[in-house]
């Protein structure tokens, strides 16, 4: 068995007017309430950088192609633990994720194309309406980041 690295990418997807893609995940451990995230996603190997990850997890899971240039690394990293019922999914003793997060700033919307297996919807929302709907902490300070830049600016 091929264990996933621990790991990940997130993705905040959004528009020049600070709208942001969120993606509707298949119910979250089978609970049946909505699970709405960015997009996210481990690395696939350990020599992948965050950055070629990021961008690979965007086509796969929207269907969209980062321009070149137009994606960004925030420079923040998250640490979080891994939910017991998918550590199975690591290697043994491994019970925490290393999250990078970056930015894909667009000119406008996009039309999705959805990974079936992944995900059941989508939605571009305000800044606020998608931190408010996000399931992780994460992709909400994340989010939040987003819009926090946007006032300074």
């Amino acid at each position: 068995m091929t264990f996933k690295l621990p790991v990940s990418v997130l993705v905040v997807v959004h528009t020049a007017e600070l709208e942001v893609l969120l993606l509707e995940r298949n119910r979250h451990g089978g609970s049946g309430a909505a699970f709405w995230q960015s997009v996210t996603g481990s690395l696939d190997h350990p020599g992948e950088l965050p950055a070629a990850a990021a961008a690979r997890e965007v086509l796969e899971e929207t269907g969209i192609e980062a321009p070149a240039g137009a994606l960004s690394d925030w420079r923040v990293t998250n640490t979080f633990e891994i939910f017991t019922q998918w550590r199975h999914r690591y290697a043994p003793g491994v019970t925490h994720n290393t999250e990078h997060v970056f930015g894909l700033a667009l000119p406008r919307r996009h039309a999705v194309r959805l990974e079936p297996r992944e995900h059941v919807a989508y939605a571009w929302l305000s800044w606020r309406e998608a931190a408010a709907r996000c399931f992780s902490w994460s992709n909400r300070d994340a989010i939040a980041m987003l819009g926090e830049r946007a006032v300074i600016s």
